[in-house]
C-alpha cells in the first residue's frame, strides 16, 4: 500500500503531504493514524525542525473518515465497546499527536476539507487556503457527531456561533467564507498555495527553535488556564529563554546591527 504521508524536510521546515488522492486522503481505513503519530514523534524529537506544513496531494485536502469503511460499525462485527475503543486508539490518537506537536504547524488547504478533514486543519496552528478550498463540519450529514475532537477544535478557530452553524447544518463553506470567519488567515490562487505556506514558514523559522517551542506551549496553555497560572508558567519559561545562547545571540546581533545566527 502507498504510504499515506510523504515526509520531506528542507532545512528547518518539514512538509507532510497526504498522498492517497484515490480515496480523497481519507483518514480512516488505512495507515493514516499510525503515520501521523510516527511523524509527530519524529518531528518533536528532531530539534532542527522549527515548523511543519501539512497539505494534500492533487486537488483534495482530506475527505475525513472513509464512509465505505464505516459500514462495519453498523453491523454486529463491532460492539459498542469496540467502537469506543476504536475512536480512543484510532482517530483520536491522530488528533492528540498533531495538536500537541511542539513546533508551529501550518495547514496548506489545497482543496476540500470535509468532516475530520476540516478538523485536521483546525488541529494546526495556522491555516492558509487555495481559492478552490472548501470546509465542512459535515458529520451530521452522515448521522454522526464529530468524534475526532471537532466540537473542541472548531469553536476555538471560528467562535461558538459559527461552529454551531457549521456543525448543525453540515453545509460547506468556501475559502472566501473561511477567511471571513477566521478559519483561515489567507486565501491565494491554487498555484501560489505552497509558496505562500513556505514563505510563512520561513518567517517563523528565522526565529530560534527552542523559543518557538516554548512560545507555542505557552500560547496553548493560555487557552485553558487562568491568567495567574499562565503568568507563573511564563516566569519559569522566561528563565530558560534568558539563559539560552539564542537569547544572547539575539541581543548581541541587535547591538551589533546584524542578523542573528541561531543554532538548532
Amino acid at each position: 500500500m502507498t504510504p499515506f504521508l510523504i515526509y520531506s524536510q528542507e532545512g528547518p521546515v518539514v512538509t507532510l503531504t497526504m498522498n492517497q488522492p484515490e480515496v480523497r486522503n481519507a483518514l480512516t481505513g488505512n495507515t493514516a493514524v499510525d503515520e501521523f503519530v510516527e511523524a509527530a514523534a519524529r518531528i518533536s524529537a528532531d530539534l532542527s525542525v522549527r515548523a511543519v506544513i501539512l497539505t494534500g496531494q492533487d486537488s483534495v485536502f482530506s475527505s475525513g473518515g472513509n464512509v465505505k469503511d464505516m459500514r462495519r460499525f453498523c453491523t454486529d462485527e463491532m460492539s459498542p465497546a469496540d467502537i469506543r475503543q476504536w475512536y480512543l486508539l484510532g482517530i483520536q490518537r491522530l488528533t492528540l499527536a498533531l495538536y500537541h506537536l511542539e513546533v508551529p504547524t501550518i495547514a496548506a488547504v489545497n482543496g476540500a476539507a470535509i468532516g475530520a478533514g476540516c478538523d485536521l486543519a483546525c488541529m494546526c496552528d495556522l491555516r492558509v487556503a487555495s481559492e478552490s478550498a472548501s470546509f465542512a463540519e459535515s458529520f451530521v450529514r452522515v448521522g454522526l457527531i464529530p468524534g475526532d475532537g471537532g466540537a473542541w477544535l472548531l469553536p476555538k478557530a471560528v467562535g461558538m456561533a459559527k461552529a454551531m452553524e457549521m456543525a448543525f447544518t453540515g453545509d460547506p463553506i468556501s475559502a472566501a467564507e473561511a477567511l471571513a470567519c477566521g478559519l483561515v488567515s489567507r486565501v491565494v490562487p491554487a498555484e501560489q498555495l505552497m509558496s505562500t505556506a513556505n514563505a510563512l514558514a520561513q518567517r517563523i523559522v528565522r526565529n530560534p527553535g527552542n523559543i518557538l517551542r516554548m512560545t507555542k506551549r505557552l500560547m496553548r496553555e493560555g487557552q485553558n488556564n487562568s491568567l495567574e497560572s499562565v503568568l507563573h508558567l511564563s516566569a519559569s519559561m522566561q528563565v530558560i529563554a534568558q539563559k539560552s545562547p539564542q537569547h544572547l545571540e539575539a541581543i548581541t546581533a541587535f547591538i551589533e546591527k546584524r542578523q542573528p545566527i541561531f543554532p538548532d
